[in-house]
């Protein structure tokens, strides 16, 4: 900010004060440093306000003409940065309106009639999240693309099977194009959780005042048209009070960041010496100070940490808004860092993840060595003696021997003679071992959801017309 404003201190408040605020309440009360971004959407509820005065006998038509005049300039001087907030401007609204009386004198004054910070910044937190949200939305369905199009590269005949894990130890086979979609399906539930939010966010509250509406013939309902809202809130005291919109953004942003940490795990693990499964681009990697052979995933761990900061920001804002009665209270300045910074991690965070993603490699060979690790191959033997009408209790117990005899004499399932598996269990017939192959496992397990190729496949098609239609949503608005 300036260290000097260019006219006297502006304060929209202070009649019936004799003296100002202390320096201490000044500098508490001081907002601009964080509220500054939303000067462009202060202005466009501005010039929405100044045609409703205009329509409510309030501006004369040249008064209209002056104001809207004014306000685009501003916006152009705001862009630009000739116009800056200055050390004196309490909040963005103080320094616009600054503005505006440095280019009309008192005429600036007149936009204030029939309205109050209270439902302007309300206004111009929805017009600001209404519109990011479609670029978090964005930054999301590029950070889907990239797994869909690994996914896609690892269906090609053959598909590339995976170690499929529970509590982190090999559980079944599945195809890596599988996991990776796993993850695509969880972004997608935060863009539509996203998608869902907008529709309640897009209330206006322009017209509700202070707290009690206007006497002032007002048309909230008009505002709201022009400023893309559905419509104008039917509570002028809700309408200043509620930061339900906030909190909610605040959640699917921290859910995002849950999801992000999680595949940042997994790509963590997937990239250590012990697995070995992926090796990421050196564009997204990092190395050691000290340790020449080092090769950091950076990425992935900043995204986990990310996620820590995003659940503390709704945590933080929760807790604020708990306690307050209706309607205003000065707590709610504490509304937008919050909102802010999950803004701007997400923006931070998802490119860095969808470049990651797009340039791994995964190690084919290894992944299909390791799928049928650790007897991964059991269940599908249990569930094939199901087939057969082995009651699923022995044909559990029966693979379950087979198991220890595996690991008695060292050896994975499908390397047992078929004397030995016999002696096992009786169910345990040489004819068993068409599941006892990773291809074979994951052929079988083909009804809707599962990894069989196909399933996969058509899983992908699917997928892809969803965050079509997310990416369509997320370039309009």
């Amino acid at each position: 900010m300036e260290s000097e404003a260019r006219t006297p201190a502006v304060r929209l408040w202070g009649g019936r004060f004799e003296s100002g605020p202390a320096e201490a309440l000044a500098r508490l009360s001081v907002s601009v440093q964080f509220d500054w971004r939303l000067a462009p959407y202060d202005l466009l509820a501005s010039k929405a306000h100044a045609r409703v005065l205009h329509r409510a006998g309030l501006l004369s038509d040249v008064e209209l003409r002056r104001l809207l005049g004014a306000l685009d300039e501003l916006a152009v001087d705001c862009r630009s940065g000739a116009f800056r907030p200055t050390a004196a401007d309490e909040d963005v609204h103080t320094a616009l309106e600054r503005g505006l009386l440095e280019r009309l004198g008192s005429l600036g004054g007149k936009l204030r009639a029939g309205r109050s910070r209270n439902d302007q910044v309300a206004t111009d937190l929805r017009l600001y999240l209404r519109d990011h949200v479609r670029q978090v939305a964005a930054r999301l369905v590029e950070l889907q693309t990239a797994l869909m199009d690994q996914a896609a590269s690892h269906l090609t005949d053959p598909a590339t099977p995976a170690p499929g894990l529970t509590h982190t130890q090999h559980a079944q086979p599945v195809l890596l194009a599988h996991q990776l979609l796993a993850h695509v399906h969880a972004f997608a539930r935060d863009v539509a959780r996203l998608r869902d939010w907008d529709k309640r966010a897009a209330i206006s509250p322009l017209g509700a005042g202070a707290l009690a509406g206007s006497s002032l013939p007002l048309d909230p309902k008009a505002v709201a048209a022009e400023l893309g809202f559905d419509s104008a809130a039917p509570n002028s005291m809700d309408a200043v009070a509620d930061r339900d919109f906030a909190a909610e953004f605040c959640f699917a942003a921290a859910l995002s960041g849950v999801h992000l940490s999680r595949l940042g795990e997994e790509v963590v693990l997937w990239t250590s010496h012990e697995f070995g499964w992926a090796e990421i681009d050196d564009a997204y990697a990092s190395g050691s100070s000290i340790m020449p052979q080092k090769k950091n995933a950076d990425v992935a761990e900043l995204a986990r940490g990310k996620a820590g900061r995003l659940i503390g920001g709704l945590t933080g804002l929760l807790t604020m808004l708990k306690g307050l009665p209706l309607t205003y209270n000065r707590d709610l300045q504490e509304d937008k860092e919050p909102v802010f910074d999950a803004v701007d991690t997400l923006l931070l965070v998802l490119p860095a993840m969808a470049g990651l993603v797009s340039s791994m490699r995964f190690h084919r060979q290894r992944l299909s060595r390791a799928a049928a690790a650790g007897h991964a191959l059991a269940t599908d033997l249990a569930e094939l003696l199901v087939k057969r009408g082995v009651p699923f209790r022995e044909a559990h117990e029966a693979v379950g021997h087979l198991v220890i005899w595996c690991e008695v004499h060292d050896c994975e399932l499908g390397e047992v003679g078929d004397e030995d598996l016999v002696k096992v269990s009786p169910h345990l017939t040489p004819d068993v071992r068409g599941v006892l192959s990773v291809p074979g496992a994951l052929a079988a397990r083909d009804t809707y959801g599962s990894t069989a190729p196909a399933r996969v496949e058509a899983q992908l098609a699917e997928l892809r017309s969803v965050v079509q239609s997310d990416a369509v949503w997320a370039a309009t608005g």
